[in-house]
């Protein structure tokens, strides 16, 4: 049979059989829920990926337009009755988009500008300072007085709506590289510092090494300015997430851990790949599997000790949002809000559509934007809903993306900083 795919990893004919076209995935995809496209949901997008296989559609422009379109949040993968894994069919579609498809020169340059950005922190702190000065001189304020600001292009504008309020010295604060607990030691967790989390959330990052400490681990965080490749496999850039996914095992081979841990959902997503990223390499796939066997979530390795340090309480009314890639890539939803409810007097609430994406979705906010903006006030409205005095949600780019949209009065902080606040007896706010 004729395929209009390459020979590297074309989507699997069992996997692409699973889908038996019953559209239960219809009302969880979001681009379905803007578009009302059946192109745009995955049922259609599975349909093109099988004729694709067939030889009967060429994997040309048009077709990458619809993958490219797809924000990779997995709703449909918890809503399928019939199990597809699409998961797997669209991590092995977008790396044939991009070798195949080619992109216009503005396209490829702003792509070119995101990757040799976000994944090198200290790119991206020269960049935050940048960012800083527009902020403090007035400049930002002048730019959107005079209306120049709705005279760049989407994507620009989006870039610029996403700077976040960090301070010079927020900005390089350093996570230590070991931290002991007071007490007795429960087991060795290393923590992936990440890239943008670094720069932008290392109050995140300290608070994470606080709680572990605080419930008995000896914590290590590694120094170096490695990206774990989650943006990369994500955007079907393969080869640059595998180089990075190889580095990143290495680096933390170094330090003898019983546990890595990760505060992004879309990083932790992806470290738990690795395996099945490095399948195929003889040399690594041993590795990457003892590697991804000790991947938890911050919020799942919470859940699983038995806590040691006492909570104080926190009178406050939570919404909570479930990032993408962390209930639906690693099923990962009780454990969250169990933690939160760990909290002495806190109100934990979920929100309406709590399955549909934000609109963050590693670059789909940059490379999407009037998509993932229609996503992100869909978002905030149902937020805005409930009331609440605090958001929280365990993903950076959510973070971001949230905080671009909501009302400037409700601050948005990660499920850790609230049981850090709740073991200290501070006012998490």
């Amino acid at each position: 049979m004729s395929t209009s795919y390459d020979a590297h990893h074309p989507p699997r004919r069992d996997v692409l059989d699973e889908c038996v076209h019953c559209g239960f995935c219809l009302p969880t995809c979001p681009t379905y829920a803007v578009t009302g496209l059946e192109t745009e949901s995955p049922r259609g997008r599975i349909y093109m990926m099988d004729l694709a296989a067939r030889g009967e559609i060429g994997v040309d422009e048009a077709f990458g337009e619809h993958i490219d379109s797809c924000l990779g949040c997995l709703a449909c993968v918890t809503a399928c009755p019939s199990g597809v894994q699409y998961d797997k069919l669209i991590e092995s579609v977008r790396p044939q988009v991009e070798r195949n498809v080619p992109r216009t020169r503005a396209d490829r340059l702003f792509r070119g500008l995101v990757f040799a950005l976000f994944p090198h922190p200290n790119r991206l702190r020269i960049a935050a300072l940048g960012g800083i000065v527009y902020q403090r001189t007035g400049l930002r304020s002048l730019v959107h007085r005079l209306g120049l600001i709705d005279r760049l292009p989407a994507r620009l504008r989006a870039l610029e709506s996403l700077l976040p309020p960090v301070t010079v010295r927020a900005l390089f604060s350093r996570t230590p590289e070991r931290t002991r607990p007071a007490g007795p030691v429960r087991m060795r967790v290393g923590l992936l510092a990440g890239c943008a989390q670094r720069v932008f959330f290392g109050d995140v990052n300290a608070a994470t090494v606080r709680v572990l400490a605080a419930e008995g681990c000896d914590v290590l965080v590694p120094q170096d300015r490695q990206c774990c490749g989650a943006l990369s496999v994500h955007a079907g850039r393969e080869e640059e997430g595998l180089v990075r996914a190889r580095a990143t095992i290495e680096m933390f081979e170094r330090y003898r851990l019983d546990v890595v841990v990760a505060n992004v959902a879309g990083c932790g997503s992806t470290l738990k790949e690795y395996g099945d990223l490095l399948a195929d390499d003889p040399a690594w796939a041993e590795r990457a599997e003892r590697f991804s066997a000790k991947v938890r979530d911050i919020s799942e390795l919470l859940a699983e000790l038995t806590p040691r340090a006492p909570r104080h309480p926190i009178s406050t009314r939570v919404a909570y949002h479930d990032a993408c890639h962390l209930s639906n890539a690693q099923r990962i939803r009780s454990q969250p809000r169990a933690v939160l409810r760990s909290i002495p007097d806190l109100q934990l609430h979920d929100i309406a559509e709590a399955e549909l994406c934000c609109g963050s979705a590693g670059i789909y906010n940059l490379v999407e934007p009037e998509t993932a903006e229609e996503l992100g006030q869909r978002k905030a409205r149902n937020i805005e809903a409930v009331s609440p005095d605090v958001v929280v949600t365990a993903n950076a780019g959510c973070l971001l993306q949230i905080r671009r949209f909501l009302d400037a009065g409700i601050p948005l902080l990660h499920p850790v900083q609230l049981v850090d606040a709740s073991i200290r007896g501070v006012d998490p706010l």
